[in-house]
Order: C-alpha cells, then structure tokens, then sequence
C-alpha cells in the first residue's frame, strides 16, 4: 500500500514539474560606528549609503582611519538607523585572526563595538531523490483540519529568512509579498532549504497538489541572506542582519531563522528590536553548540528542536514533506522545518490575537518548553472542534 501511494505521489510531483565561495572566511570583521538617530527615515532603502547624509563622509574618512591604524582594509559599509549604527566591513590580512582583530579593534575609542564576520548553518536534511509520503506529521498530531478551520494565518507577515525561496512554485504562487536578495544580485537560481522552509509555513491549501502549509493564508516575506553549494545551505552575520533589519522594518509578525551559529551582538540587538516591536522570533536548535546555537539560545527567542534539547520546544521533525525548487516536493528532516512549523503555527495565532504588541507563543506540555501543544496555542485553553486528524 505505502508503495501505490508513493508512486502516486511521485506522478503527482512529476505533473506538477514545470520544464560561490562562502562569504564567511574568517577573514572579515564588522565595524560598528555610532549614527545618530535623527538620520532614520521610515520606509527608507539601506542599500549602502544616505546620499542626502552629510556626516555618511565623515563617518566613512573616520573607518578609513580606524582601518589604517589597525592594518585593515575598508572594503564596504551598510548603514543600519534603526539601531543607530553605520557597519563598515573591514578585510583581515593573512596571519591575523578576525577574532582577535575584532577584540583590539572593539577598543578604539572611535568604535562602538566590532566583532568577526561568522558563518551559520541551516539545521535541516533534505531527500530529494524519495517519494513524497501521503500524509504530513503534523496533520494528526495538530489536528490541522481542525485548527484550519479557526485560522489559516490571514493577515499574519512572516519573513522566512533563508536561502533563495522559489516563489514560482505552484505550491507558493501568490504566497510570497516581498523578495529580497542580501547576498548576491538577486539573479540566484531558487535553492533547496529557503523553498522547504517556505513550503512548510505557507504552501497553498485546496490547489489540488502538493502539501499544505501550517499558515496557507500567511503572507511571506521571502529573504535570501544565505547561499546553497554543494548540498550546503550557509549564511554570514553581515547578510543575515541585512535581512533581520528590512524584517523588522517590513513589521513582520514571525520572523523564521532555521539556522544557528556563534553569538552575535549586531544580530542580537536588531532581534532585540525587533522582539521589542511585537514581533516573534523562532530558530532552530542545534543540539551540537552551548545553548542550541545562537539565535535559538536568546532569550525571548522561540528556540525549536525536532527532538528532546533542554529547554526548546519539540515538534515534528522527521520525514517532512514539503517544496523543492522546480515545481516539485521532497521529504526533509531536521529541526529547521520543525522551526518553520512552529512559525507557522504561530501566525496562526496572530490571526486570532492580532493586538499590537502582542507576542504570540507556543504552549508546551509542560512550562517553557517541550513539545507543542498546538491545539493551546491557537485557540487557549479547550479542545479545537472537530478534531480528528483528517487531511
């Protein structure tokens, strides 16, 4: 039986099918100058400079001097008013470490703080070349029919903040609102993880084919700030504040980080910000580094795992179907799409409990963490109607 339905499946996948190195190297650090706050404008674009800012000149000859004093090269910069700062990318020579050129650097008095470019990972696995399974983990265990008939996500913005999402996917035509690539040209072919994450919050529902999202009705804002080669999905700290600072601005309500690394003061106070302007911030847990990795160690970030990891929340994590780049679907695995399940889940509240403000978090079986009572966390207290696991 499980063979029929797989290759069903498949035929179904296969009708549907229409026809650089990393920027983390260690050898880049961040330079954080003071802006003043009078320089931020609402609805403004950061793509690299204030052309109508007459201290972007002095601020600039000031890290050109910071730079020569400490042997460094100044390769770029990109102006971040909400939180105040003017980062200047500065190049590391050979023979010197980005760490330790980040600590002396953080003592110039002219600095506000520096600190080494770092890499992030996304926390998933994908099996492109499996058969598609019927049936979705979180169908039964959320009772998803159930919670759909209450809230599908309408009017909830969440950034999925990733690898490049393909939003030509007939599983996410009309999904996406925004897209925008912090990483390269914006000519990128469509990538592996940024699609599954995308698939997994906010596939359609009804369309005949495919999966459907936790959130079909949620509205994605669709930001590259990382790259796939050779099977790898990572991000650097400058792309992925990049793309936390137009989150924040866009006002989105969930922010999705399948993703982990090192601490990050830069990504830290943007998420702060962010945090603090009602949004909600969900990452993956990887159970190998202190904490589950930065972000998921954050306070008030909602930390995810596919599994039992201290305090995380726990949903599925195993054999997820979900989008692929192409017009196709594949099984993945890995606490980066039980991060994207949970901020599916999470706009779904945000539907019901749209207050400005209003922080929407999971419940768990037990206080602070566990694994997810989603029926709780969208409705309260009481059972969702008509629960019964359907498709």
């Amino acid at each position: 039986m499980k063979t029929l339905i797989a290759l069903l499946l498949l035929l179904v996948t296969m009708l549907a099918t229409p026809a650089s190195a990393e920027a983390a190297d260690g050898g880049q650090i961040l330079v954080m100058l003071r802006l003043a706050p009078p320089h931020f404008r609402a609805g403004s674009g950061y793509g690299g400079g204030y052309g109508e800012d007459g201290s972007a000149a002095g601020r600039r000859r000031i890290a050109a001097a910071v730079a020569k004093r400490n042997g460094l090269r100044l390769t770029g910069n990109w102006p971040m008013p909400m939180i105040g700062i003017d980062c200047f990318i500065m190049a590391v020579p050979p023979g010197r470490t980005a760490e330790a050129v980040a600590a002396e650097v953080s003592r110039d008095s002219a600095v506000e703080w520096s600190e080494p470019i770092a890499t992030f990972r996304t926390q998933g696995q994908a099996r492109p070349n499996d058969p598609l399974y019927p049936a979705q983990p979180t169908t039964r265990a959320w009772h998803l029919s159930a919670l759909h008939r209450m809230a599908t996500g309408r009017g909830a913005r969440v950034a999925v903040i990733d690898s490049k999402v393909d939003a030509a996917h007939p599983d996410l035509a009309g999904q996406v609102d925004v897209a925008r690539d912090f990483v390269g040209t914006g000519t990128a072919p469509a990538e592996s993880h940024g699609t599954g994450i995308a698939g997994v919050i906010a596939a359609r529902a009804n369309n005949g084919i495919g999966i459907v999202g936790i959130a079909p009705a949620a509205t994605l804002l669709a930001l590259r700030a990382c790259r796939q080669e050779a099977g790898s999905t990572t991000c650097d700290s400058l792309s992925l504040a990049r793309a936390v600072s137009f989150a924040v601005e866009q006002r989105a309500d969930v922010i999705n980080l399948s993703l982990s690394g090192p601490p990050s003061r830069l990504l830290e106070t943007l998420l702060r910000l962010g945090i603090d302007r009602g949004a909600t911030v969900v990452a993956a847990v990887d159970p190998k580094l202190a904490g589950g990795g930065f972000p998921a160690s954050m306070a008030g970030v909602v930390a995810v795992a596919d599994a039992p990891a201290g305090a995380a929340y726990v949903a599925p994590g195993r054999d997820i179907p979900t989008t692929q780049p192409g017009g196709r679907w594949y099984l993945a695995n890995g606490s980066s799409y039980a991060a994207a399940e949970v901020s599916g889940l999470l706009a779904l509240r945000r539907e019901r409990d749209a207050r400005p403000g209003r922080h929407a978090m999971p419940v768990s079986i037990r206080p602070g963490g566990g694994e997810i009572d989603a029926c709780a966390t969208v409705v309260g207290k009481g059972t969702c109607p008509g629960e019964g696991g359907g498709p």
